[in-house]
């Protein structure tokens, strides 16, 4: 949906007899593989994979099933965190990749709304096409997931009190990592392109 209303957008806005047809379908892509399909999409997941940690930790915390771990001599931190942020990070390009392609697919359907045509569309998705960019979107991704998870996970493995804190912990997980993410864009962008 990101890439159709980006298609729409730039269409109604820069729409002038001076601009170049391809215009449409190369500011969409660079749009998507540069910021949106890393960013938005990490944000959405902080949501979903941040608060998911953050309780599972916090109620494990506070039911002391950590605890045990730890007197059984279980690394704890080891065998509960690092899985987790291994896992979102290897993940991380696979859901990049079917971020931009789904955006790319969603500008292409607006052809069908008669903004603009599917040949116009991928002679701007084809024109000057910069293989680093969409690496941008990969590397963005990686950091975006390590913060995700991390942040989370200490919010989590914390936690001090009862099921109340636990709910406090994770949406302060939510919390703290999309402002960190919004925080890293800046500086990712920046030493990136």
């Amino acid at each position: 949906f990101i890439g159709a209303v980006i298609c729409l957008q730039i269409k109604l806005n820069i729409q002038s007899a001076w601009m170049p047809v391809m215009v449409v379908g190369y500011t969409t892509r660079e749009i998507m593989l540069l910021e949106f399909s890393s960013s938005i999409m990490c944000l959405i997941l902080a949501g979903k994979v941040g608060s998911n940690i953050a309780s599972e930790l916090g109620t494990m915390r506070i039911t002391q099933q950590i605890d045990a771990l730890d007197i059984m001599g279980v690394n704890s931190a080891n065998y509960l965190i690092m899985p987790k942020v291994l896992g979102l990070m290897t993940i991380m390009p696979i859901l990049v990749t079917f971020s931009v392609a789904a955006g790319i697919l969603g500008a292409l359907a607006t052809s069908l709304l008669g903004t603009t045509t599917v040949h116009e569309l991928i002679i701007g998705f084809r024109y000057e096409f910069t293989p680093w960019f969409f690496l941008c979107g990969i590397i963005k991704a990686i950091v975006y997931a390590f913060i995700i998870t991390s942040v989370a996970s200490y919010k989590g493995y914390t936690v001090k009190g009862g099921s109340v804190e636990v709910g406090k912990a994770s949406t302060d997980a939510v919390v703290t990592s999309s402002i960190l993410i919004l925080f890293a864009d800046i500086f990712l962008t920046k030493l990136l392109t």
